[in-house]
């Protein structure tokens, strides 16, 4: 393997393949740079000699700024570097398209048709607590549905969508709670739900019920616990009449048309933007290719190269969706009077980003090349097929919370640092570096790694993820449905009472 790479052809830094000694010499195009700093694996070192205030170029685009002169072979982070960005800013409409690359092709998946036509890559029943007072209630339920039903077959798997929200909440918040509970509920790797309430909570078990007037009743039960004497037997039978009306499901040929799937990055390191995220890219105008969905969200992380995203505007209407979902977001952190670029985090930095277009530039490439088509608000689900951007936090178990109540089957999500978490919908860990593969293969599902490390070609690791995430969506689990780490994550940005 290469000792460092230079990414882009206009970069005036090196990224470290490997921990590299002070003194050690790098030949490029006929350069010598010599090391003046210890370098850690995945950070960055100056190709050329760089003046105090001249910017630091990575990936092809500006990444921040020296903060005082930089010699060649010095190290690049954040004692020596600074973001270029600033507060809210005006945009304007340039678009710039590229072509597609990939071919369509007649693949499916097997999954799960259900009565309104959508397409599930599981079969799972969930109880959705209406408020988090009812989660241990929940968890016995299951225990006892499981211990007197023996085998849950045709379902994949029964589990409580657990969350600590549902009352003491207002305005937004409250809204956010209850839409996101309404798009888990109407999930279609959801071949039953159990809707539990308590009684007492301002998310009333009554509103939602209206709100799922059209949802098949036979697949959706509801609960209102003190209004039964007892709450886990009566559970228990609704849970088994959903088990009952399921029993004759079964999986299908479904083409990848039908597939939604979110994009995520977190715990990112310097390779972040060189083999994982890329490779999401590439996936990404894959599946679009054949007619299907991709989602990318963390708004905070689009900072510094939302302008590209704008360029890539399917029309004149959604590039103003994007300038209000980026300005939206920066006047939050404003409101709150907190700094907007407070990025990236101790994590990232260790791994060698070190500012936040650093980060942003590398996150963004997991949305490829193709055109935005459509802009969501956080709790809106998918209406548009091809690249849509969805207004969420950065942070992990929201962002892919909110990924999966708009609708995706399956969340990817690309880590150099690794974190063993899941949502409620398959979430494909897959590593920067193959390092952590190898370290943690209970967490970590696929190595985009070996791209660099065993120098095995963008187009083989590629053809392999396709068919890795073709059987993870006809039913292959991944890690975190193997340890049975789920999370649903609401975002909050109010009152609680």
């Amino acid at each position: 393997m290469k000792a460092y790479v230079q990414i882009h052809k206009s970069d005036n830094v090196l990224l470290a393949l490997r921990d590299m000694k002070k003194g050690e010499q790098l030949q490029t195009d006929g350069q010598t740079v010599k090391l003046k700093d210890h370098i850690k694996k995945g950070h960055k070192i100056a190709l050329i000699d760089i003046k105090e205030n001249s910017s630091i170029i990575k990936y092809g685009f500006p990444i921040g700024r020296a903060t005082k002169d930089i010699s060649a072979g010095e190290h690049i982070h954040v004692h020596n570097s600074k973001t270029n960005l600033s507060d809210i800013q005006t945009y304007s409409y340039t678009p710039v398209f590229e072509e597609n690359p990939f071919p369509y092709e007649s693949r499916t998946f097997k999954g799960y048709r259900r009565e309104n036509g959508s397409a599930g890559v599981r079969n799972e029943l969930w109880i959705v607590p209406t408020v988090g007072c009812v989660n241990g209630i929940a968890e016995k339920m299951i225990q006892r549905f499981e211990k007197e039903i023996g085998d849950i077959a045709p379902f994949d798997n029964v589990h409580v969508l657990k969350h600590q929200y549902g009352c003491s909440q207002l305005g937004d918040d409250h809204e956010n709670t209850k839409q996101m509970l309404l798009n888990a509920i109407r999930h279609p790797n959801a071949g039953g739900v159990l809707v539990l309430g308590l009684g007492c909570e301002n998310n009333e078990l009554s509103v939602l019920k209206k709100a799922l007037h059209d949802t098949e009743t036979d697949r959706v039960k509801f609960l209102e616990s003190q209004s039964v004497k007892d709450e886990l037997s009566e559970g228990v039978t609704l849970l088994k009449e959903i088990h009952e009306a399921a029993k004759t499901d079964k999986r299908e040929d479904i083409p990848l048309s039908e597939l939604k799937i979110g994009l995520k990055c977190g715990g990112s390191d310097g390779f972040s933007g060189i083999t994982a995220n890329p490779l999401l890219g590439r996936f990404s105008d894959y599946i679009i290719a054949q007619g299907g969905s991709t989602v990318l969200t963390e708004v905070p992380e689009m900072f510094g190269a939302e302008t590209i995203l704008m360029q890539r505007a399917a029309d004149e209407e959604v590039f103003h969706k994007i300038v209000d979902l980026i300005n939206d977001f920066k006047h939050y952190f404003v409101k709150h009077e907190q700094p907007i670029y407070e990025n990236p985090s101790p994590g990232n930095k260790e791994g060698g980003i070190s500012t936040l277009e650093d980060k942003s530039l590398g996150c963004t490439q997991k949305a490829g090349i193709s055109k935005v088509a459509d802009v969501l608000k956080y709790g809106e689900v998918l209406k548009t097929k091809g690249l849509t951007l969805l207004s969420a936090p950065g942070n992990d178990l929201i962002a892919s919370s909110a990924l999966a109540a708009a609708g995706c089957q399956i969340v990817l999500f690309t880590t150099g640092r690794g974190t063993p978490f899941g949502t409620f919908v398959p979430t494909v860990k897959i590593s920067t570096n193959s390092q952590l593969y190898q370290t943690k293969p209970h967490w970590i599902d696929f190595d985009a790694g070996r791209m660099l490390e065993d120098n095995i070609s963008e187009e083989t690791v590629l053809k392999e993820f396709i068919d890795y995430i073709i059987e993870a969506a006809s039913g292959e689990f991944v890690n975190n449905e193997k340890n049975d780490f789920r999370e649903l994550a609401i975002f909050k940005s109010g009152v609680t009472l």
